[in-house]
């Protein structure tokens, strides 16, 4: 898979989905899932970025491309469950669709903490 597409493909998404929120959702969501599409879009964002910047790495001769992909696809993996059940959740107001973003997050840090495992290496 080509990361750097991805990412770029995703962080295009976020202004989008955020430029959504603020204007297309603004008199249809309340407060509470406004923070809630908010946060989504927030982190949706960082994490895109985070994919991004990872999939450079290995040009650099940080670590292989396939170190990179594996933090890459749990990168994205807790964007689609993070992002995508809060997205859910505020505009559906299902809150039950909470209980899920947990693992989203989880996979935030195994992602992060992947990255500082091969990065370790490094003087």
């Amino acid at each position: 898979m080509n990361w750097s597409a991805a990412g770029a493909i995703l962080l295009a998404l976020s202004v989008i989905l955020g430029a959504f929120g603020a204007h297309g959702l603004k008199d249809r969501l309340d407060a509470y899932s406004m923070s809630v599409y908010e946060k989504a879009v927030f982190y949706q964002f960082v994490h895109s970025l985070g994919i991004l910047i990872v999939s450079i790495l290995p040009k650099t001769g940080t670590f292989s491309p396939g170190s990179a992909g594996t933090v890459c696809a749990v990168l994205l993996a807790g964007i689609v469950i993070f992002s995508g059940s809060l997205y859910l959740l505020a505009v559906t107001g299902n809150r039950t669709l909470g209980a899920i973003t947990p693992i989203g997050g989880v996979c935030f840090i195994v992602g992060w903490v992947l990255l500082a495992w091969y990065l370790r290496r490094l003087p």
